[in-house]
């Protein structure tokens, strides 16, 4: 089976270590490197996690880079926090690694090796802002040419917006929110970019039903791991009834049930600056394409889920 290399780009939230776990599980997928942007994590916390998962699924030789670009618009400190709880957890608390960021290469270096040394062409998983890749294009060019897709879980084009902050009017999803300037900037380099924005992800929560139907396969350590990291969400979204969604997990699973999803293709543009940056819109005639991602079947998705974790 010809694998598709892949490099994951992650920025240490609890569903993005619930798409490594997914990534880890595909037999198609080949990790050849790992990013992790300080965005929703403090970096220590993030890093550690990673190891950890990846000692527990017996790939810790995959290579990790850790990236030193802080954003525009930082992500509210107590969201951030949450890979300390996760590392707290029974299950990883006592996985021993050696997480220093300051022993770990730039994300751009390591995505920029890892490209240019693939005998194949490499896809870009990010299920956090989109920086480093960014950054790395702009001092190699040559990138474009070797990268196969972009599938960046990011943006809300015919819905609203997740960032309630100052001075924003709501319109903007915080992956793209958070470095704009980039994100507008991914856009002009031609790259096959495929989005799975708010449009997707509002379609599949995280319901308790679904939580408590995965407690049922708890002996299963992937399953288990999982309830444990979606259990840790319950406080980050203040609300009369838990609303969380698969966001990344979702974003991620495109790479095993692509026929699954339902796409636009569409010309986008993404606002840099002003009370609406980061905000991704349809805008005619910018010779920007994208393929957009506005629903997905919830049944097959939702079985995805629960056979990959109970495999």
């Amino acid at each position: 089976m010809q694998k598709r290399s892949v490099i994951f780009d992650h920025d240490g939230s609890a569903d993005d270590f619930l798409s490594l776990i997914l990534l880890l599980s595909m037999p198609d997928v080949e990790i050849i490197g790992i990013s992790i942007t300080p965005a929703d994590c403090y970096i220590e916390n993030a890093l550690e996690t990673t190891l950890k998962l990846l000692e527990r699924a017996g790939k810790s030789e995959i290579e990790i880079g850790i990236g030193n670009f802080h954003g525009i618009n930082a992500f509210p400190s107590h969201w951030r926090a949450k890979p300390k709880v996760i590392n707290a957890l029974p299950s990883l608390i006592g996985i021993e690694v050696e997480g220093n960021p300051t022993q770990f290469i730039d994300s751009v270096e390591l995505i920029t090796r890892k490209i240019l040394s693939s005998n194949d062409p490499v896809t870009i998983m990010m299920t956090g802002p989109c920086s480093n890749l960014v950054h790395a294009i702009r001092e190699n060019a040559d990138l474009v040419h070797h990268i196969e897709e972009v599938i960046w879980m990011g943006g809300a084009f015919d819905v609203p917006g997740n960032v309630a902050t100052y001075n924003h009017n709501g319109t903007a999803e915080w992956n793209v929110f958070w470095d704009p300037i980039s994100a507008k900037d991914l856009l002009k380099y031609g790259l096959n970019i495929v989005f799975v924005p708010l449009d997707a992800t509002n379609d599949v929560p995280v319901s308790m039903d679904f939580l408590k139907e995965l407690a049922n396969h708890r002996e299963h350590q992937w399953a288990d791991l999982a309830g444990q990291f979606w259990a840790t969400t319950i406080d980050t979204i203040p609300a009369y009834e838990y609303i969380y969604f698969m966001w990344d997990v979702l974003a991620t699973s495109y790479l095993a049930i692509p026929n699954a999803f339902v796409f636009e293709s569409m010309e986008v543009d993404i606002e840099a600056v002003g009370p609406s940056a980061g905000r991704t819109v349809r805008k005619e005639g910018s010779n920007q394409f994208a393929k957009v991602a506005m629903n997905v079947n919830k049944e097959t998705f939702y079985d995805y889920l629960i056979n990959t974790l109970t495999t």
